[in-house]
Order: C-alpha cells, then structure tokens, then sequence
C-alpha cells in the first residue's frame, strides 16, 4: 500500500499540467488578496467562497489521479488541436487529472488577469486576447462584465 501512495505522490509532482494548476492556484489567491487590499475589502470573511473552491479543485486533482492510476486513460483525443499545438512536446497523454487540471489552469488564468486588471496592472489586452481565446470555446466564463471587450454603446445627453 505505502508503495501505491508513493507512486500517487510522483504522478502529481512530476505531471508539469499539475505543477501548473498549483502555480494558479497561487499567483490567483495572492493577486486576489492584493485585490481585496486595494479595494479594501480584506477582513475575516474574505475570499472563503474562492478558498474553498481551490481546496476542492486540489482534491478533485488528488482523486482524479487515484483514478488515472487505477484505469489509465488517455483524454488527448478530447483536447482541441488549437490547444494541442501549444502543449510541450512531451506531453503525447492526457489523464482524468491532467485533464481537468487543463480546464482549471483556464479558469485560473481568467481570474489571474481579472484580478490584475483590477488590481491596476497593465494587462488589459491580455484579458481580451484570452477572453475571445476561451469564448470560442465555452460560453460559461466567469463573471467579468466589468473587464469585457468594449462593446460600442450610443449616449444620449
């Protein structure tokens, strides 16, 4: 038994996908708190909805990769080739972990800019290159409407 967890233990550090999703998960909660600060809205309650949603996301990882272990599947074939083309030549099969850790880098990095965007970073043209990158394929982003691509209004006065 102590040799499965320690096979466990070598997925989930030397899969570079779930190296990512951790760097996410903390540059998010730190420009997330410099958000908060700047906005002055850092107090007890702060950020548990967000807190809670990274814990779940790390131990969705942990069990997601007991399943690759256990079934061995290889989710390559479900990645767009757009997607594909940017992935490091090494890595030629996607788990369930791996899988879904993809999927959570992308909300991650959505919320990354969002946050530096608010935070008064200059970045908001990465924003819209990345929002029109992720709306091609999902129409379920997160709430942003303050960062969204101009869209061009007309004012009465």
């Amino acid at each position: 038994m102590q040799e499965y967890y320690e096979n466990l233990i070598i997925f989930l550090v030397e899969s570079r996908i779930i190296g990512l999703v951790a760097w996410a998960v903390v540059m998010d909660t730190v420009f997330g708190v410099a958000r908060a600060v700047r906005e002055r809205k850092l107090n007890s309650c702060f950020g548990i909805d967000g807190a809670i949603r990274k814990i779940s996301m790390l131990v969705s990882i942990i069990c997601l990769a007991v399943v690759d272990m256990v079934l061995a599947v290889n989710l390559i074939g479900f990645i767009p080739e757009k997607v594909r083309a940017h992935l490091p030549q090494s890595i030629n099969t996607i788990g369930i972990a791996e899988f879904f850790g993809l999927l959570y880098i992308a909300y991650e990095i959505v919320s990354i800019l969002k946050n530096m965007v608010l935070c008064g970073l200059p970045v908001r043209r990465i924003w819209k290159v990345i929002y029109r990158f992720l709306h091609q394929y999902t129409n379920e982003l997160p709430d942003a409407d303050e960062l969204l691509p101009e869209k061009k209004t007309e004012t009465k006065e």
